[in-house]
Formats: C-alpha cells, structure tokens, sequence
C-alpha cells in the first residue's frame, strides 16, 4: 500500500499546503492512520479513497490549529501595546512624501512637452535613448539633451526641497540628511 500510494499522495498533499516537508509529515500521519484503523479490525473497503479523506482532514485540522495560533498571537500583540507603525505611515511622513511627490510631478508637468515625453519614456517606462529616439523621431542625442534637461529639473526641485523642508527630503532620499 504504501509504494503504491505514496507518491500520489505526497504529491497531492504538496499542492494542499505548498510545503514538501509538512506534505511528507501529513502523508507519513495518513498512512499511519489508515493502517492503525486497518490493523484494529475495521474493513477498508477502498485504501485510496480512505487515504485521501484521511489526509484531506489532516489538511483542515492543521489550517484550523495555524488559524488559532495566529489569533491567540494577535491577542497577545493586543494585550501588550500597539507596534509603532512604520516610519513611512506615521502621518507626518505620509504627508511630507505626498508633498516631494506632488512637487517632483509639479516640475516634470512643468517641461516641455517633448522634453517631458522623453524624459518619462526613460525614468518611467525604462526605454533606451535609442529606442525613445525611434519612437519619438528624433536624434538620440536629442533625447540624451532632453533627459539631461528633466534630471537637472528634478535635482533643483530636490534643492529646493532641501532648502524647504530639510526633514521633509528625508522621506524620499534617506541619505539626504548625511550630505547636508
């Protein structure tokens, strides 16, 4: 029984829980059921199906203990204190960040159209100089001018931030603050 089975259900178990060590722990505990209601005197009529249901239940029962689990560590997360959210969904980040991006996408709506086109066809949408150039027919050292021109943009903007806000930039560049 188990050569002939054992495969099989090592395989489907696999796809049950998509881990080969637990599907080999379930398939080891199904076998070893079956067997002991086999060898208590109890008729098995068909082994196959008796495994699989077997093993089907292993799987709910193991889903049902994780899921405890994972609640009794939310309520002892809850009894204890509230983590910190991250630094990045603290309210005064969230809103410094949200202030660089409006300014950042304020400069780049504030280029030339074409200079604009190129400039997020590279940064944005990964293209090559050259590919930009086929694809807006022009020169690729026209793009390369118009690339130059929405970077020198963008590092203003980022000056100006700076020189705005100094905490502020922080959020977008962490290591801002080490160069000032």
């Amino acid at each position: 029984m188990l050569e002939r089975y054992h495969r099989e259900l090592l395989n489907f178990l696999n796809r049950q829980v998509g881990d080969s060590d637990t599907a080999a722990d379930l398939a080891q505990e199904s076998f070893a059921r079956v067997l002991g209601a086999q060898s208590s005197g109890q008729a098995v009529l068909d082994m196959r199906a008796l495994l699989y249901r077997t093993a089907r239940n292993l799987v709910v029962d193991q889903y049902r203990r994780a899921e405890v689990r994972r609640h009794e560590d939310i309520d002892a997360l809850a009894e204890d204190q509230s983590p910190p959210a991250p630094r990045h969904l603290q309210p005064e980040e969230a809103l410094a960040s949200r202030q660089i991006t409006h300014a950042y996408l304020a400069t780049i709506d504030a280029l030339p159209p074409r200079c604009r086109e190129a400039f997020v066809l590279h940064v944005f949408d990964e293209l090559s100089h050259a590919r930009i150039a086929e694809h807006m027919g022009i020169s690729v050292s026209m793009v390369e001018k118009h690339i130059v021109r929405g970077m020198m943009a963008c590092k203003q903007c980022q000056r100006r931030l700076r020189g705005e806000a100094g905490v502020a930039t922080s959020a977008l560049h962490p290591r801002a603050e080490e160069k000032t």
